[in-house]
């Protein structure tokens, strides 16, 4: 398998595991933990995954001094995501907020556009939209009922906290940065934002069963530790764009366990939608590979040569 290969399955497995949040954090919220401890106890156990890991690969824990700051904000940024998504599913569903959240493509697409003077190609704008197309079919309010304000904002937050860190983690000063110690830090450092809103430790919510713990567990290594391990390498395999627009899986992923789980029904529109974000999705991982797809297509019928009327020499007696 060749680099940008393992770099579109890298994103795929990324953005599928991420939106595993809500089948593990919605059980802890009705057990009456809230997002603040959930995400603590989600870091904290990640964190010595991670170390271990990266402890087993001979990897050194050491920073430059250059690296410091960068990856402290970084981390930052990772909390803030996770934080104001995960508050969204007290204003609404969790399927919606994780639909909503797939405007992070755009964000992306347009910062690496005006900031870095990308080149937006047809086919990424195309796919993009064809996305969203599906994105917005996956919406189920056709209720008639309003989506909280409050909500969307939390995810537009969260959406463009993610973005940036999608953009700023392929950066020269924390490209060269392998991406297990990468990973390590950002989440130490994201740690420290729980930390101080649960009034360091005196406000903590603690479970008191082992499924729970299961729950906390599994949060900790599905949508974090590999979550963020797979994005941060395939970022650095395919780029920020690509990486951003695979994470179509993740709403995917988020309805997947909504119709399995927790019993929502499988709609045609339901149905339509999700065609739509794989087809933008195959085409994402084509990339270049569609146009020569549609030139070897084109010489299987070649272009006949158009009969003209030549004299004969007779004509010319």
């Amino acid at each position: 398998m060749n680099v940008k290969a393992k770099g579109y399955v890298l994103g795929a497995v990324a953005a599928a595991t991420y939106g595993m949040n809500p089948l593990f954090a919605l059980p802890l919220y009705e057990a009456g933990m809230n997002p603040d401890s959930v995400l603590f106890f989600r870091y904290l156990f990640a964190i010595p995954v991670l170390g271990i890991m990266l402890k087993a690969r001979g990897r050194s824990f050491k920073l430059k001094k250059q690296e410091i700051l960068p990856l402290i904000i970084m981390g930052l940024l990772v909390a803030l995501s996770s934080l104001t998504l995960f508050q969204s599913y007290n204003y609404m569903e969790a399927g919606i907020a994780s639909t909503l959240l797939f405007v992070y493509p755009i964000m992306v697409a347009l910062i690496m556009a005006i900031l870095f003077k990308e080149k937006l190609t047809i086919q990424t704008i195309l796919c993009i939209m064809l996305a969203l197309g599906g994105i917005g079919l996956l919406y189920k309010g056709g209720d008639g009922n309003t989506l909280n304000l409050t909500g969307i904002m939390l995810v537009m937050v969260s959406a463009l906290s993610y973005a940036i860190y999608i953009v700023s983690v392929n950066r020269p000063k924390l490209k060269d940065i392998a991406t297990l110690k990468l990973t390590f830090y950002v989440l130490l450092f994201g740690l420290s934002l729980f930390f101080v809103r649960v009034d360091f430790g005196q406000s903590l919510h603690v479970v008191d069963t082992w499924y729970l713990w299961g729950n906390l567990v599994a949060l900790a290594i599905f949508p974090t530790a590999i979550s963020f391990l797979c994005t941060t390498q395939a970022i650095q395999y395919i780029g920020s764009t690509p990486t951003a627009i695979l994470g179509a899986l993740e709403p995917l992923t988020a309805v997947f366990f909504g119709v399995t789980v927790f019993g929502e029904s499988l709609t045609l529109r339901l149905s339509c939608g999700i065609l739509m974000i794989i087809l933008a999705v195959t085409l994402i991982i084509a990339g270049s590979n569609v146009t020569t797809y549609l030139v070897r297509f084109r010489k299987l019928f070649p272009k006949l040569p158009l009969k003209r009327n030549i004299p004969s020499r007779n004509s010319y007696k």
